[in-house]
């Protein structure tokens, strides 16, 4: 019950508390497998927006130099670097 609590207070602040209640009974409803594909869906989508906004930020940049932005903000640049390698290029 703690995961749904938790994203009970993460759903959006317009939604009005009927509907808020409905969401939260057809997640409760749900089985694991099912919540796990939407918390996986759920990180896609994040992951993709971060992207699109390193994009806008830094339009010149290529896909890598986008991809391991994405994973110095996700892992830190330190571990990402241990992962990666170190930079080409200053970023």
């Amino acid at each position: 019950m703690v995961a749904l609590y938790s994203l009970s207070m993460t759903l959006a602040r317009d939604t009005a508390p009927k509907a808020r209640r409905i969401q939260l009974d057809a997640l409760r409803r749900l089985d694991g497998p099912a919540r796990l594909e939407i918390a996986c869906q759920m990180s896609d989508e994040a992951r993709l927006i971060s992207k699109a906004g390193i994009r806008h930020r830094h339009p010149e940049w290529t896909s890598e130099q986008v991809h391991r932005a994405l994973m110095e903000l996700l892992l830190g640049r330190e571990t990402a670097q241990k992962a990666l390698g170190p930079r080409a290029t200053p970023a």
